[in-house]
């Protein structure tokens, strides 16, 4: 099997993590709880096709079809797909992941004109929560957990099932690969962190790249650490986050795929120093226009 093809990896009885190698732009990670008789789908994907691959792999082992689509926040490579598990699926979000899905409408398509996305109809959350959420998939608790502020998004949620030890973490992690947190804020993103830690989870399943362990927390924390001390340095001496980014030593985060996201990264410390509210829009066209210069002028590249 190529290195590329998805895969789906048992954590429990009842729990699957489906992981989109190699986890870079618009392969993200999904996962589901299923007793055979009912089924929960974390997150969907970017494409139809992908979408439909994620459903035949959970067809293939033997889980009905979901009732309940969760999604970890409002980004298409996470809610894209959802169409496909329409109408027989239910789709559930924090209450800003519903609106944000709705403002954002077919934003990957504006990014990615060139990627053939197929028959994507948004569909954003329609059963909608503000702090916690339990849904009972048999005798499995899962358990939605916004992380209490702007993080990775405005309307993130933590998929949590207690007696397993797993969590989904949504886009607040990304195991191998450069956090990205311009929709969002990086203090926020910290805080996140310990709301994961709390919950005691031993098996965690990132938003993208592999299965992983609560070292990825620690590992997230120093980049998002060192981020923070760039941007206090490079504002207060007046550099833009471009040529912050460019002057940068990357040390051990050197080997983290899309290493661009700095500067995007970067954007965001900016505006919250300059006393910007977390999650306050920022201009994306300009930050993607910095990641492409980070790349050598050529954009971003959704791999989907």
């Amino acid at each position: 099997m190529p290195a590329t093809d998805p895969y789906t990896v048992r954590l429990a009885p009842e729990v699957h993590a489906y992981v989109q190698p190699d986890g870079g732009w618009c392969l993200n990670n999904a996962g589901f709880v299923s007793d055979g008789a009912s089924t929960l789908l974390v997150d969907t994907a970017a494409t139809e096709r992908r979408a439909r691959a994620l459903r035949e792999a959970l067809l293939a082992t033997g889980a009905p079809l979901p009732r309940t689509v969760v999604n970890t926040h409002h980004h298409g490579d996470h809610t894209y797909g959802n169409g496909v598990f329409l109408p027989e699926a239910v789709v559930v979000g924090h209450t800003s992941c519903r609106s944000e899905v709705l403002a954002a409408g077919r934003q990957l398509h504006l990014i990615w004109p060139q990627t053939d996305f197929g028959d994507i109809r948004v569909a954003a959350p329609t059963v909608t929560y503000d702090d916690r959420l339990t849904v009972h998939v048999g005798d499995v608790e899962v358990r939605l957990i916004h992380p209490g502020g702007v993080a990775h998004t405005t309307g993130d949620t933590i998929v949590h099932l207690p007696r397993q030890g797993i969590v989904f973490t949504g886009d607040l992690i990304f195991q191998g690969g450069t956090p990205f947190v311009p929709m969002g804020s990086l203090s926020g993103s910290l805080r996140a962190l310990a709301v994961l830690r709390s919950l005691g989870a031993e098996t965690v399943v990132p938003g993208h790249g592999p299965v992983t362990d609560p070292s990825a927390y620690e590992a997230t924390e120093r980049y998002l650490r060192f981020v923070a001390d760039l941007a206090e340095k490079g504002h207060a001496e007046g550099r833009t986050p471009l040529d912050t980014a460019r002057g940068a030593d990357l040390g051990e985060f050197a080997e983290l795929r899309e290493s661009e996201r700095l500067v995007a990264n970067l954007h965001r410390a900016y505006a919250e120093l300059d006393g910007l509210p977390e999650g306050a829009p920022l201009d994306l066209a300009a930050v993607f226009a910095d990641m492409a210069a980070m790349n050598g002028g050529a954009p971003v590249a959704c791999h989907a």
